[in-house]
C-alpha cells in the first residue's frame, strides 16, 4: 500500500512524534510506501520513506494550527495515498488516531482542578477556542472512516464528547521496545545513574518521567514528598516544564536533597535500570508509554486512573493504580506500597512478563490490518 501519514512535526521529542516516527519505520518494514506529511522536520525521516512538507502561516501558532489543519487534507489527497493516517489536527483524514483523547475533555480536566481562573482564561485563549473548533470539524460524519484510539479511555472521551458511534473507534495499545528497555540493564546502569546524581545505592527511588509536570502529576508528588515514610526516597524527575524553576524552587523547600532535576535524557533506558518504582499521577493521560517501557524494563509503576495504559495493569500490578491521585493520603500510600514490593523478584519478572504482550511488532501487523481494511473498503466506494 501506498501510506500517507500526518502530523505537524517529525521529531524525536515528544509522544506523539516519537509514535509518528516509529510508524513509518514499522510500515515501511512490512513493505510499504510510506510518505510523511509534516509542516516541520526536527530529524531526517527513516530510509526509505519520502518527504512533503505542509507549508504553514509563520504568523504564531493559532495560523500555524489552521494553515496545517486546511491544507494538510488537500496535500495528502494530490498524492493519491491508499490511505491517510492522520496523528494531529488535520480536518480530514482516513483513520484519525487519537493519541491524546479530545482537547474538549483535556480542557475540563484542567479547569476543575485548576479553578475560574483557568478556566477563564480557556475560554478566552484564541488558541483553544481555535483548538476544540478543528477537533468539532474532526470528529464530524464523514471527515473520517475510522478511529484509532490508544485505549479505552480515549474511547469513552470521544463517544462522550462528540457522540461518535463506538463501532467507529477502534482501540489499539501502543507497543514498547523490548529489547532497549530490559530488565538486564539493571546491574550496570543502576550504579552508574545513581553514582552521577549523588543517590546512596540502597535508598529507594521513584522515577518520574515526562514534560508538562503539571498534567504528568508532577504537583502532586511534590506535596507529598514530605511524608514521613517517604523520608528516606529520592525522587528523580527526568523531563523539562516551561515552568521548571517554579518547580525546582517548590523542590527545595520540601527536600534540598531528595528531588532531583536532570533535564531531558536521551538514555532513559538507564534511568527506569535505576529507579524501584516509576510514578505518573497524571491530571491526564490518554496512554503513557512510560508505562509500557517501565514494565519492559522490570520496573513497576503507580499510576492515576486516568493514564490510559493503566487498563493493562493486572494482578499485583494493579494495586499501583491511584484510583484518586489528587488525595494525597491515597498516592502516598500507592508508593510506599510499591516501593516496599519492588526488591521483590517476582513482582519485577511480573512487569516484565505484562510488557511482552506489547510489542511494536505486534501493533505494526495490527495497524496494517486496519489501514488495509479501509484503503480496500475506501476504493471500492463502501466507505
Amino acid at each position: 500500500m501506498k501510506i500517507g501519514l500526518a502530523h505537524k512535526r517529525l521529531d524525536l521529542r515528544g509522544g506523539t512524534e516519537r509514535d509518528l516516527y516509529k510508524t513509518a519505520e514499522g510500515l515501511r518494514d512490512l513493505g510499504h510506501e510510506v510518505h510523511l506529511f509534516c509542516c516541520e522536520y526536527e530529524v531526517e525521516p527513516p530510509v526509505g520513506t519520502f518527504r512533503h512538507r505542509i507549508p504553514v502561516l509563520p504568523l504564531g501558532r493559532t495560523a500555524r494550527l489552521w494553515s496545517f489543519a486546511s491544507l494538510g487534507p488537500r496535500i495528502t489527497q494530490e498524492h493519491k495515498c491508499d490511505v491517510v493516517l492522520g496523528f494531529g489536527r488535520m480536518l480530514q483524514q482516513d483513520v484519525l488516531r487519537s493519541g491524546g483523547g479530545t482537547h474538549l475533555g483535556f480542557l475540563e480536566r484542567l479547569g476543575r482542578e485548576g479553578g475560574t481562573r483557568r478556566r477563564l482564561w480557556q475560554r478566552m485563549s484564541c488558541y483553544h477556542r481555535s483548538l476544540l473548533a478543528i477537533e468539532k470539524r474532526q470528529f464530524r460524519p464523514g471527515q473520517f472512516k475510522k478511529i484509532l484510539a490508544v485505549s479505552e479511555e480515549v474511547k469513552r472521551d470521544v463517544v462522550q464528547h462528540y457522540f461518535v458511534p463506538a463501532d467507529q473507534i477502534l482501540v489499539l495499545y501502543n507497543g514498547v521496545d523490548q529489547a532497549r528497555f530490559h530488565p538486564s540493564r539493571s546491574q550496570d546502569a543502576r550504579a552508574a545513574v545513581r553514582t552521577q546524581w549523588n543517590i546512596p545505592l540502597d535508598a529507594p527511588v521513584v522515577l518520574f518521567v515526562g514534560s508538562g509536570f503539571r498534567r504528568k502529576g508532577l504537583d502532586r508528588l511534590l506535596a507529598i514528598w514530605n511524608s514521613s515514610k517517604l523520608q528516606s526516597s529520592y525522587l528523580l524527575v527526568l523531563g523539562d516544564d516551561a515552568r521548571i524553576g517554579r518547580y525546582k524552587a517548590w523542590a527545595e523547600t520540601v527536600s534540598k536533597k531528595r528531588i532531583i532535576f536532570t533535564g531531558r535524557q536521551e538514555n532513559v533506558e538507564n534511568y527506569y535500570a535505576a529507579a524501584d518504582v516509576v510514578a505518573l499521577p497524571s491530571v491526564q493521560e490518554a496512554f503513557g508509554n512510560i508505562v509500557l517501557e517501565a514494565l519492559s524494563s522490570g520496573v513497576p509503576v503507580v499510576v492515576s486512573r486516568s493514564v490510559g495504559a493503566s487498563e493493562l495493569l493486572k494482578g499485583a500490578l494493579a494495586d499501583g493504580i491511584v484510583n484518586m491521585p489528587e488525595d494525597p493520603t491515597e498516592l502516598a500510600a500507592k508508593l510506599v506500597g510499591s516501593l516496599e514490593r519492588a526488591p521483590n523478584s517476582v513482582f519485577r519478572v511480573e512487569a516484565r512478563r505484562l510488557a511482552e504482550e506489547y510489542s511494536w511488532q505486534n501493533h505494526f501487523r495490527r495497524l496494517e490490518a486496519v489501514l488495509a481494511d479501509v484503503s480496500k473498503k475506501k476504493n471500492s466506494g463502501n466507505l
